[in-house]
């Protein structure tokens, strides 16, 4: 299995396109603004795209979910906390940050937490993990977490939006991601790679160093 990271839009927002060399299958997540380049990859690479999972639903994270959907039939999937914000712009901040309402369709698959995802033989385990948005989850796969904007290297997602709250937050962040072995790879909506070993030894969140937003 490959993933290969992009980094789309005004916010430069990761995407992950995740993919098996030999079955061409895969699956992509958050998929943002403008995807050219993740387009021309998969037709490039001619991946079966399996699946457009959100980690949340802000506008910077599904600009690119039409774009992605039209290209393959894959079926989105979202918390249902914001399974509205996909057709909402003044939910998603596409209205207030952009000044252009962005709506996409809406999604085929909505998740709780606590489930499992089957997807090119690989089995995501869903953790609900809210604070940054009230439908963040993280994606486990393996060895690697797909966090959104729950954690980042040496920082945190943002609490300061609508639905938003640190004290949640760090309660995901403590009470799910930090129990995840050490060795864990971190792939962020924003920002480079991390693991979780780095992040409980020199994130100022975790260790304890900042208390306050």
């Amino acid at each position: 299995m490959k993933i290969e990271t992009f980094v789309f839009g005004p916010v430069m927002t990761n995407c992950y396109l995740v993919y098996d060399e030999g079955s061409r299958r895969g699956w992509v997540v958050d998929p943002g603004m403008n995807p050219d380049a993740l387009l021309a990859r998969i037709r490039e690479l001619d991946i079966k795209v399996e699946a457009i999972l959100l980690t949340h639903a802000h506008f910077d994270h599904i600009g690119g979910v039409e774009a992605v959907r039209e290209l393959s039939g894959a079926p989105v999937y979202v918390h249902r906390e914001e399974a509205d914000w996909l057709t909402n712009p003044e939910e998603n901040g596409s209205l207030f940050f952009m000044g252009v309402p962005m709506k996409c369709q809406p999604a085929e698959r909505v998740l709780t937490g606590g489930e499992s995802i089957e997807l090119v033989g690989q089995t995501l385990k869903v953790l609900h993990t809210p604070g940054h948005s009230p439908g963040s989850v993280t994606y486990v796969w393996d060895d690697v977490i797909f966090s959104g904007d729950v954690l980042f290297q040496q920082s945190i997602g943002r609490t300061d939006l609508p639905g938003g709250d640190y004290e949640t937050l760090m309660q995901s962040i403590h009470q799910q991601l930090m129990n995840l072995p050490e060795a864990t790879r971190v792939l962020s909506g924003h920002g480079p790679e991390t693991t979780i070993g780095q992040e409980q030894m020199t994130n100022p969140f975790v260790t304890g160093g900042l208390t306050n937003r």
